[in-house]
């Protein structure tokens, strides 16, 4: 199961890996460049602790699936 740490580290690594800063990728998605450095940080927010309770209590595993290279398999 995935916690705030590792969570935030998937997305440091996605966001890198696509050559976007955190001020890019905090403008694409809406929301402040500093809560989307403590998220990379792996800092525990209440949105994340509950996704993970729900998950969790549901019997369900995160699995985090990098959907660009599903667009090169169908080409």
């Amino acid at each position: 199961m995935y916690d705030a740490g590792s969570i935030g580290a998937a997305i440091r690594e996605f966001r890198r890996q696509r050559g976007l800063s955190q001020g890019e990728l905090a403008s694409r998605t809406g929301i402040h460049r500093s809560y989307l450095s403590e998220l990379e940080g792996g800092k525990t927010t209440e949105h994340v602790e509950r996704l993970v309770a729900v998950f969790e209590a549901l019997g369900v595993g995160i699995r985090l699936v990098d959907e660009s290279w599903a667009d090169s398999d169908t080409a």
